[in-house]
């Protein structure tokens, strides 16, 4: 099964939600609802691409997706109801602004116009910082191919714009997914 224009893809583990912890050999509920994006699976395994597609995107790699590609959402009657990616089943259709970045061969690399920092703890100061990570500073962790153009690579310390950063959790590190020209200057 092939779309002209989305990537079929389903959840990872096959679950539209990261909602249970397992503590002592138990599965423990940690949040029941649907509206809480935060829990909701932003992991896809790509079943199919587009048809005519010729990226670095194959079958079988893993996706990160945009929080309302799985979730359920309540129409006006109050009736669950799946969003615009569901196709059938457990499959979903992706389309290339419902994801930020793809995993082939074990790493992580960004797609499109997308990049990933990871914030970093204040830094010492002789005023006072009420705040546990510093702001609008991180380490540049996964680059796209413009930013790797103008030379800002993997591990350099860079500053972006105010609310840029939309917040996700790669392999258990937490990170910021910005916008290329959100970036606006490597320190």
């Amino acid at each position: 099964m092939k779309s002209p224009f989305y990537f079929i893809a389903q959840p990872i583990n096959g679950k539209r939600y990261n909602n249970t912890k397992e503590i002592g050999g138990l599965d423990f509920i940690t949040s029941s609802s649907e509206e809480d994006h935060s829990y909701s699976n932003r992991e896809a395994e790509v079943i199919s691409t587009p048809l005519g597609y010729n990226g670095p995107i194959s079958k079988g790699d893993k996706l990160l997706v945009h929080h309302n590609v799985f979730k359920f959402y309540n129409d006006m009657q109050g009736r669950q109801k799946s969003g615009r990616s569901f196709l059938k089943d457990n499959l979903f259709m992706i389309d290339s602004e419902q994801f930020f970045m793809y995993k082939n061969d074990e790493e992580w690399k960004a797609y499109d116009r997308y990049c990933f920092v990871e914030p970093i703890d204040t830094e010492g100061s002789y005023l006072y910082k009420n705040i546990s990570k510093e702001p609008l500073v991180g380490i540049m962790r996964y680059p796209n191919e413009y930013l790797l153009s103008e030379g800002i690579n993997e591990g350099d310390k860079v500053s972006f714009t105010p609310e840029s950063e939309y917040k996700f959790d790669v392999e258990g590190v937490e990170m910021y997914r910005i916008y290329d020209h959100q970036i606006t200057m490597k320190l």
